[in-house]
């Protein structure tokens, strides 16, 4: 059985174009043909169906999506009887934030503090409802006309107090190498802290125009994270103010206890930059000394095959 297409009618939709397709599901814009409403709908693929795991977990997102009630996350349509197992929203017509945070063009730390200040508002609404988000990035974020944020995609989101799902490809480290946080890396769960810790990335990235960790690979990213210390944003951009740069740090510290607790925290900050304070921090003087494992690797791997050359030289030198 093939999985649904542009141009097919589910119940009463009419999948008018698709505009996403992942590992689990599609998802396109459709037209309710009861009331003419432009709409997305995020159907799970056959397969997924079949897999009791990943039909669990499209499960939960349909019931987290329901339950949530804010302007910053799109809103979730009811119906009373559905064919198949699929989600529907409100089509929310905005741009991606990926396309406005582009790499190498950092925003006015105004521009930036507002939108992060927004995030921050729906983070704190979805957290007082149990929701952690666990993939927050650009690319699941809709910014209208109105330049408000509009969260969506909550795929891999947990729910407090909810079983979890324990099956090969969810039990991995989820999330996005740029925004996953450290706790996340070691493969823990996360927990309203890993939201913040993506959110401080996404305003470094908009204060700088780069990301505060680099490497290779997606491992190498996630790695640099777990040793080093972001790059200190005014080295990026010299126009972002010490207070500013304090907020990321803040935001970014590798032990989530450090971190800010709660959204409500991170956006008093930056409504009252003024009162934040400059911490004199170890990073601002250390970020050039970082640490590579692969290089530490590569040496002891240069050790191990240069000693029998140093046991025969000895041997040789005593046979003397």
């Amino acid at each position: 059985m093939r999985n649904f297409q542009a141009g097919d009618t589910l119940d009463h939709y009419h999948l008018d174009e698709a505009i996403g397709r992942g590992g689990m599901s599609s998802i396109f814009r459709a037209t309710d043909l009861n009331d003419g409403a432009q709409v997305a709908v995020k159907i799970p693929h056959f397969e997924v169906e079949s897999d009791p795991a990943l039909y669990d977990r499209f499960q939960r997102e349909l019931a987290i999506v329901a339950k949530l009630d804010h302007p910053g996350v799109a809103h979730a349509r009811s119906d009373a009887r559905r064919s198949r197992l699929y989600m529907v929203t409100d089509w929310v017509e905005g741009t991606p934030l990926r396309q406005m945070v582009v790499r190498g063009q950092p925003w006015e730390e105004a521009r930036a503090t507002r939108m992060t200040l927004a995030l921050c508002r729906i983070l704190e609404y979805i957290h007082a409802q149990g929701v952690v988000h666990r993939d927050l990035k650009p690319e699941n974020i809709l910014v209208t006309a109105a330049g408000d944020p509009v969260l969506i995609d909550f795929g891999i989101a947990g729910s407090s107090g909810a079983r979890r799902i324990t099956f090969a490809k969810l039990s991995q480290v989820v999330g996005t190498p740029d925004y996953i946080s450290p706790e996340q890396v070691r493969g823990k769960r996360g927990d309203a802290r890993s939201d913040i810790y993506a959110l401080g990335v996404m305003y470094y990235e908009m204060l700088t125009g780069a990301a505060p960790f680099e490497g290779e690979n997606p491992f190498a990213v996630m790695n640099d994270r777990l040793l080093n210390p972001p790059i200190p944003p005014r080295e990026r951009n010299p126009r972002v103010s010490p207070l500013a740069q304090e907020i990321v740090y803040r935001a970014l510290e590798r032990d989530p206890a450090r971190r800010y607790a709660s959204a409500r925290e991170f956006a008093w900050d930056l409504e009252h930059p003024d009162q934040v304070g400059v911490a004199d921090r170890e990073e601002l003087r250390l970020w050039k000394q970082r640490r590579n494992p692969v290089r530490r690797r590569r040496l002891l791997y240069t050790g191990l095959a240069l000693l029998p050359l140093l046991l025969f030289l000895l041997l040789w030198w005593a046979a003397k």
